[in-house]
């Protein structure tokens, strides 16, 4: 696992599979969690850099709902999860939906864990909205079009927006089974005027962006969706695996 510092307040770890990236944001005494790495020996690893570091955990946060993203209970037993309203209603509504995908996972690649997914407490939070980090806060806007649930996190003192699963430089835009291209289209709109405004965007796979590459990222990503079910992945994305993508994304469009 990778760890960057791209603020005095804000860290970064990114796993080894998926390059799935989890960040820790700090404000006095006060910090989250948002989102997880995947590894049972990262998710180890994470009190121990939460220690060395001091960055303290008052909560976990959450971009989406899915089972990528939540683990983090897995590294802080008996914390709350905190997510936006979209996202509690899509895990109350299809519970053990998570946990499922976690061990499909883990049987698929012959991984080992000491015990399953729990979720625990789930708090909603109203989105567009506020979370109060010691005598900071930290802004949630709404990301629907990957999934039907979402929030993105804008640290206005530190400059570093987390997207979740949008402006990925190693996948494109992929819609899933309760996603939309218009609510997609709809949320890269809504985020350009924070990419334009930050120093650093934190996507949920892939390496940290900064504003010009994010935003070039985001016009491809608008020029793709626009275009389907035509057009092809943008070239940096093409391989076998984001083409396969793009066929999913073409029946869902069509």
């Amino acid at each position: 696992m990778r760890v960057v510092a791209l603020h005095e307040d804000v860290l970064v770890a990114t796993s080894r599979v998926f390059q799935t990236t989890c960040t820790l944001v700090r404000s006095g005494n006060e910090g989250f969690v948002i989102d997880s790495p995947v590894f049972p020996d990262e998710l180890d690893v994470l009190p121990s850099l939460v220690d060395q570091t001091g960055f303290p955990v008052s909560g976990l946060l959450c971009t989406h709902g899915d089972w990528d993203h939540l683990l983090g209970r897995l590294a802080f037993e008996g914390a709350a999860l905190g997510c936006a309203e979209t996202t509690a209603a899509r895990l109350t509504g299809k519970p053990g939906e998570a946990a499922r995908g976690l061990r499909s996972f883990d049987a698929e690649h012959y991984i080992e864990r000491s015990g399953p997914l729990a979720l625990g407490q789930v708090q909603a939070m109203p989105v567009p909205g506020y979370l109060s980090v010691g005598e900071q806060e930290i802004e949630l806007h709404p990301t629907e079009g990957h999934t039907a649930d979402g929030m993105a996190v804008w640290v206005p003192w530190a400059k570093v927006l987390v997207v979740g699963d949008y402006l990925s430089p190693v996948e494109i835009p992929m819609l899933s089974e309760t996603g939309s291209r218009d609510a997609y289209l709809a949320t890269l709109r809504r985020l350009e005027p924070l990419v334009e405004r930050a120093d650093h965007v934190v996507p949920g796979h892939g390496a940290v962006l900064d504003s010009v590459r994010a935003l070039a990222i985001l016009r491809e990503d608008v020029a793709y969706l626009e275009a389907l079910p035509g057009g092809k992945p943008p070239l940096a994305r093409s391989d076998e695996a984001q083409r396969a993508i793009h066929a999913r994304n073409i029946e869902r469009v069509s």
